[in-house]
């Protein structure tokens, strides 16, 4: 008896080692293969980089040689001043737009920001600020020592732990260079594409609790957006004109308001349509209506206090018509916002020297023939996709100047959504039933990878207001929907409805964002009301 549990004691030992074995092969294996597929996508890189720098050489040399033939007679500084001076108007940009009346730049230099990043100071809220920027209505919580930008982050443990040796002033500095150029080495591309409609049953997110608390907006919420470099901080918007700025508590049991801001537009006091949050976090940027000479871009200082001017409406105004639809920034090293109007333009906002300086310039205003409703940038490639009521999505190359893809869909596109983590991977939302989520690889051509949707049971109309978003590992989106219930998808899931729905509001849920720090999702609904679902 004693050697019969002996043998089979060694067997269960044998078997755990050989599963910790397999466990261990199979995790070395993914990650030879992710090795193995960078190396190829930056030899891809490089290739493509190659031929551009061949291509763009080439090109110098047959303006330089066509130049020196008429004008022999001049001196080769003037014939080098006079070909630069041929590229720049013969520029379709500079030809029609004319934003920039700087002689001095390239065509490159006038489609892109700066290569060299700024480096700025790092978002301060010390209590003595924080307490002066929170107006007389907000509810501030009790008891928070920390920066609510800064305190509470990972990062920004592990950045002090690592310049520790420096001084103060240097040590802040080097923290926020690190955190910049950490936010874009850190993405990493993961293939996603070949799972989606792979397994014919959804892997379920479990929602654990659901809690509601009051927007104390006074009219219905418009739109909802996490800070960048902590996303325990949101902001919200509504039709009353104000900007909420919240900040989770309890690991999301709850969250208070920190401070409310009107951002009403100067002449029209109209609403902020959509909102963008700076790179840096310290800023947040609403767009608003091109109609009657009104403010197109505003831009609240979340550090300034009620003695400092809070909110500034930049001078530029190059949207000519309608609503501005939306505002992104670009997912590039340097910081960019692209917005798209009702006048069917796509505007790209570079940031010029000085204080809140941004020069705007006219991507497109004719590719779309209506109203260009949703505006995206690529993370890899600097291409800015773009959607419109005219039923064409675009993507638009930036260095190239041109427009590099177009597909057509069956109805009006109302958002465009990138994958966070499969850079080929983006989303449109469109108008069809039961077919409003699509998805596109942007290296194949009027190829549709998946649609999904949901059926309404309160209206057969489909809202722009209702957004989508991706979870943090890019498997699935949520999205709001006419009804009270916030829809979740699984794109390895092969049906076309959603994978599940929490119903979680009393009217229509408007969007439904995911935490990256905790488990998760935040919702806001015409109700007046926002949702903190606990998810896992």
């Amino acid at each position: 008896m004693e050697q019969n549990e002996e043998n089979g004691g060694g067997t269960t030992s044998r078997e755990e080692q050989e599963e910790a074995l397999v466990a261990l092969i199979e995790h070395r294996t993914r990650e030879v293969k992710n090795l193995r597929h960078r190396i190829s996508y930056y030899k891809t890189q490089l290739d493509e980089a190659e031929k551009r720098l061949q291509d763009s050489e080439s090109k110098l040399a047959r303006l330089r040689g066509q130049t020196n033939a008429v004008l022999s007679r001049t001196t080769i500084d003037d014939g080098i001043k006079t070909v630069k001076t041929e590229r720049r108007s013969n520029s379709p940009i500079d030809r029609n737009e004319g934003f920039s009346k700087n002689q001095h730049q390239s065509k490159p230099e006038l489609l892109i920001p700066s290569v060299n990043p700024k480096i700025s100071q790092p978002v301060l809220l010390p209590k003595s600020s924080a307490k002066a920027s929170i107006s007389s209505s907000s509810e501030a919580t009790p008891g928070v020592h920390n920066s609510p930008i800064t305190g509470g982050s990972s990062r920004g443990n592990s950045d002090k732990s690592q310049s520790h040796r420096l001084s103060s002033e240097q040590q802040k500095t080097e923290i926020k260079d690190k955190g910049t150029k950490r936010k874009f080495e850190q993405k990493e591309h993961k293939e996603l594409i070949p799972l989606i409609r792979k397994s014919s049953s959804p892997s379920l997110i479990h929602c654990q609790t659901s809690n509601h608390i009051s927007s104390q907006h006074k009219r219905k919420l418009r739109s909802i957006a996490l800070c960048p470099v902590n996303d325990q901080l949101f902001v919200t918007s509504a039709l009353d004109g104000v900007v909420n700025l919240w900040q989770v508590q309890a690991k999301g049991a709850g969250a208070s308001r920190l401070s409310s801001t009107d951002c009403a537009s100067q002449k029209q006091r109209r609403w902020p349509e959509d909102l963008a949050w700076h790179p840096e976090g310290n800023s947040l940027f609403s767009v608003y209506s091109a109609d009657g000479g009104d403010s197109q871009v505003s831009i609240t200082n979340l550090n300034k206090g009620q003695t400092g001017e809070r909110v500034k409406f930049l001078e530029d105004k190059p949207h000519v018509k309608g609503i501005i639809n939306g505002i992104v920034f670009m997912p590039w090293e340097n910081a960019c916002f692209v917005t798209g109007g009702s006048d069917h333009a796509v505007i790209l906002w570079s940031e010029q020297d000085g204080e809140n300086k941004w020069k705007p310039k006219a991507l497109h205003r004719n590719l779309h023939s209506s109203a260009v409703m949703g505006v995206a940038g690529m993370q890899h490639k600097q291409i800015v996709l773009s959607v419109g009521a005219d039923r064409r999505i675009f993507g638009y190359d930036v260095r190239a100047g041109r427009a590099d893809f177009k597909h057509q869909v069956d109805s009006k596109c109302m958002s465009v959504l990138p994958n966070p983590c499969d850079f080929n991977l983006f989303m449109v939302q469109t108008g069809t039933h039961e077919r409003q989520l699509r998805l596109f690889d942007i290296r194949l051509r009027n190829t549709e990878l998946h649609a999904f949707g949901w059926k309404q049971e309160s209206s057969e109309s489909q809202s722009a207001l209702i957004n989508q978003a991706w979870s943090p590992d890019g498997l699935y989106i949520t999205s709001g929907s006419a009804d009270p219930v916030v829809h979740i998808f699984d794109i390895r899931y092969t049906a076309h409805k959603p994978s599940q729905s929490i119903r979680g509001h009393q009217k229509r849920v408007f969007r439904a964002l995911w935490l990256q720090s905790i488990p998760l999702v935040i919702s806001i609904s015409s109700d007046l009301n926002i949702g903190l679902h606990k998810v896992y």
